[in-house]
C-alpha cells in the first residue's frame, strides 16, 4: 500500500505517517478516552452532520471506499470541504482505483492509500481530462465559465 498525497497539482508518494486512528463508533462511545487521536475513520454510510462541529480536532479524516461501485465517500468529501469547511487532510482508503483519483481530487480528497502497482500512472490520471464541466471542491473553473470569461474579454 502506497500513501499518495496531492500537492502542487501532482500525486506524490509519501512515507506513511504515524497516525493515531479512531473509528467514529469508538470515538462516539468514548471521546475523552480517544482524545489523542489525530485521524478519524468514517464509514461511507454515516451522516457527517452529527460530527461536523468536532471535525476540527482531527488533522486527518479517512473516508472508506468498501468497493469501487460505492461512491458515497465522494459526497462525504464534498460535504466536508464545502458545507463544513474542513481544511485538513481527507484520505481515501479501501478500493481506491487509478481511474477514480481525478474525480476524488475534484471532490476534495488530497491523500490516497493506493494499492495499485503503477504509482506514476495514478499521477498521470490527474492529467487525462483537460477540462472540468461542473464546479467542484477543487479550484478548477468549469469549461463553460472559462468560455464566458474569454467571450467577455473579447
Amino acid at each position: 500500500m502506497t500513501l499518495l498525497k496531492f500537492s502542487h497539482e501532482r500525486l506524490l508518494p509519501t512515507l506513511s505517517e504515524p497516525l493515531e486512528e479512531v473509528t467514529l463508533t469508538d470515538w462516539r462511545e468514548n471521546p475523552s478516552g480517544n482524545a489523542g487521536a489525530t485521524a478519524l475513520v468514517v464509514d461511507n454510510d454515516v451522516s457527517l452532520s452529527d460530527i461536523a462541529s468536532d471535525l476540527s480536532g482531527f488533522s486527518v479524516v479517512i473516508l472508506i471506499f468498501p468497493k469501487f461501485q460505492d461512491g458515497r465517500a465522494y459526497s462525504q468529501a464534498r460535504l466536508l470541504r464545502d458545507r463544513y469547511g474542513y481544511t485538513g487532510e481527507i484520505r481515501a482508503r479501501g478500493d481506491v482505483l487509478r481511474d477514480q483519483i481525478s474525480y476524488m481530487v475534484r471532490c476534495g480528497f488530497n491523500a490516497f492509500e493506493f494499492s495499485g502497482e503503477d504509482v506514476s500512472g495514478a499521477d498521470q490520471a490527474l492529467r487525462e481530462f483537460s477540462f472540468a464541466y461542473q464546479p467542484a471542491a477543487d479550484s478548477e473553473a468549469p469549461v463553460w465559465r472559462k468560455r464566458l470569461s474569454r467571450a467577455a474579454a473579447a
